[in-house]
């Protein structure tokens, strides 16, 4: 059988890689999402990238089947993988001081997207901040804490008030709140159907002055600091520490809210009982409580701004992708590798779409499955690699070796010999 001839319209692939790119042909038909395109230097690198992997491929030696495009297309996504590596590793270092910050809107390019959330980020992109230790959580958790023991925190802590009633011991306080808001008493934003918390039932307000600064009436004495100044109240003018004026104090204050009470009472269920039973001669005298109101753990106060509408979690910190000009040369050597890894496996893609090529009495085996096996191993080590660099350099980190470096110099110092000063 003779060998047929071939009249082939082309010699070569309709698609072949050419040796240089061009900073013209990258646009936005030519990268899926263009988010760089406003960066000369990207433009530059990626025309760039097509020598680079036209050289690694081998391209002046056998044909590359692949597009300019798709270079340029590789770049992109090297420049995103290594954006989305960084901006992960921030979010591990940041997101504890972050939280209740303020979050942003976002395109379906990851960039910051215009509205109120965003107005305040206009300032530049938040993953390049180096952000400010604040204790996170752990402050979120003392204001809960300083709630509960009544010295400040982010709940509002509400007073009001009853009136006795001669022979009457039961009281409702949950009514008594609903009538202070209908009578404008208590903010008209409370809801009087919530349940309330009572934090502290007082009829009257002690002052430690009544006992502690004696018959001078806090005038020349411990405490005023105009005249007397920190000095006790006797003829040796002893000085001594705040700490023992405010231990005295709080002692005073204690005794006057146990002792000389007149009262006793029970809560149940915010219906409190009063004891002993009071008499005719204490009708009319207010009992007064203070309170809170139970509230959703997601719902912001209409007079103050505690951060629940930010920063929850790694999803809403404001992370936009790490701009191409602020990516150093230790980023860009790995957009770039990364780039022909990516450029790599899209040529595997196409030669696997034929496995082999008839030929004259002949056949050619095309190498896909090695350029994927390859593509893939490449890929998977550089992301390790930068993951692994990066946990190395945790703000937790660093500080554990600063620590142990001071720690050595330490060491060192203690083989030097203290001098020896004569004076």
């Amino acid at each position: 059988m003779s060998i047929p001839t071939l009249s082939p319209v082309s010699n070569s692939s309709k698609s072949i890689l050419s040796a240089t790119g061009s900073i013209s042909n990258v646009t936005s038909t030519a990268v899926p999402f263009g988010i760089y395109l406003n960066s000369d230097d990207f433009l530059s690198g990626a025309a760039a990238q097509v020598s680079f992997t036209y050289k690694m491929l081998g391209g002046d030696v056998l044909d590359v089947e692949l597009k300019e495009e798709q270079v340029y297309t590789s770049y992109e996504l090297a420049t995103l993988e290594y954006s989305y590596i960084l901006n992960i590793h921030q979010a591990k270092n940041s997101l504890g001081d972050s939280l209740g910050g303020t979050t942003s809107s976002f395109d379906h390019k990851g960039e910051y997207k215009e509205g109120a959330l965003s107005s305040s980020l206009s300032g530049g992109n938040v993953a390049l901040k180096y952000t400010k230790y604040g204790y996170g959580y752990a402050r979120r958790f003392g204001d809960a804490a300083s709630t509960e023991v009544g010295i400040g925190g982010e709940t509002p802590i509400y007073s009001t008030y009853f009136d006795l009633e001669a022979k009457v011991q039961d009281y409702d306080l949950q009514a008594a709140v609903s009538s202070s808001i209908a009578s404008g008493n208590l903010p008209s934003d409370i809801d009087p159907t919530s349940r309330i918390l009572i934090r502290r039932v007082y009829y009257k307000s002690p002052r430690a002055m009544w006992r502690f600064y004696g018959y001078y009436g806090g005038l020349g004495a411990v405490g005023n600091l105009s005249t007397y100044g920190q000095f006790a109240d006797d003829s040796t003018f002893q000085l001594v520490p705040i700490w023992q004026n405010k231990a005295q104090a709080a002692t005073y204050e204690d005794a006057l809210k146990t002792r000389t009470s007149h009262f006793s009472y029970e809560i149940k269920n915010n219906h409190i009982r009063v004891f002993p039973i009071p008499p005719s001669l204490w009708a009319k005298k207010k009992i007064w409580f203070d309170f809170t109101v139970s509230s959703d753990a997601w719902e912001e106060q209409s007079d103050r701004k505690s951060g629940v509408d930010g920063v929850n979690n790694m999803n809403t910190l404001p992370y936009a992708n790490i701009p191409f000009d602020s990516i150093n040369s230790i980023g860009k050597q790995w957009i770039r590798r990364f780039a022909l890894a990516l450029s790599k496996e899209m040529l595997g893609q196409i030669r696997g779409k034929f496995s082999t090529i008839p030929i004259p009495g002949e056949s050619v085996t095309l190498n896909h499955s090695e350029l994927l096996s390859q593509a893939k191993d490449e890929q998977e080590k550089l992301r390790e690699e930068l993951k692994t660099i990066l946990d190395e350099m945790t703000y937790t980190k660093l500080i554990e070796s600063d620590a142990a470096m001071g720690d050595a110099v330490q060491k060192i110092f203690d083989d030097i010999p203290a001098g020896i000063h004569i004076g």
